[in-house]
């Protein structure tokens, strides 16, 4: 059973950014400094948006093959079942399985809207997406590696399983954090911890800057302030 945080701890995670995040989950040493995020390639399509916070609904697809019969594959209704057994708030992840990844878009303006009214705040996919203006006027927040003109044919695969994007391997139920830079999975023991840790970081980080733009400027005193932040 998904362990969900509170919806204040939640929304005081939301007042961050995807960097301070970062930082503060550092301090913590419970994993390596190059895991938990997604790389350069899963990128923020609508960076004027406020990040997403949300725990992960996986789901596989193709776009490339048409169906065996016929000229569209069946939408699986059963998804929507699936994903309202996730807690909310809910951010929804795809892994496009095609050898061709993001040849169609399997989100755009009425999807988004659907996951939207299921409890969902954010997509993700290795894939491509589309409506990009359209899903910006309902603030619901795209992460992709691409931008497509067609769905092609696309569809479900299966879903509630494990999957990877941008290196990032995520499975049905991990606290996810997405902003403008990027996407990457949080420790659920963390949450309540974090917004202290990462406003005290901050406070430090500040003091350097205002070093490096005083008239008082020293290297001694900056040494002395870059070992205060640890």
């Amino acid at each position: 059973m998904i362990e969900s945080a509170t919806a204040p701890a939640l929304e005081a995670l939301r007042t961050l950014n995807g960097v301070a995040v970062a930082n503060a989950i550092e301090v913590f040493d419970l994993r390596l400094r190059n895991e938990g995020f997604a790389d350069g390639s899963i990128r923020c399509l609508l960076g004027d948006l406020p990040p997403a916070v949300g725990y992960a609904v996986t789901a596989r697809i193709r776009c490339s093959s048409p169906p065996p019969v016929g000229h569209r594959y069946h939408d699986r209704t059963d998804w929507w079942s699936y994903i309202l057994s996730v807690p909310a708030p809910r951010f929804v992840v795809v892994q496009d399985v095609d050898d061709r990844a993001g040849l169609g878009a399997f989100i755009g303006d009425v999807h988004a809207n659907i996951l939207r009214a299921l409890g969902c705040v954010g997509y993700a996919t290795n894939g491509s997406v589309r409506d990009l203006d359209a899903v910006g006027k309902i603030h619901f927040p795209l992460f992709a590696t691409s931008v497509a003109l067609s769905h092609a044919f696309a569809h479900i695969v299966d879903f509630g399983q494990p999957v990877e994007l941008g290196r990032l391997p995520i499975a049905s139920g991990d606290l996810l954090f997405g902003d403008v830079h990027g996407l990457q999975s949080v420790p659920p023991d963390l949450v309540d911890r974090l917004p202290a840790v990462a406003a005290d970081m901050m406070t430090k980080e500040r003091a350097v800057i205002e070093l490096c733009q005083s008239a008082a400027f020293s290297v001694d005193q900056l040494r002395y302030l870059v070992r205060s932040l640890g």
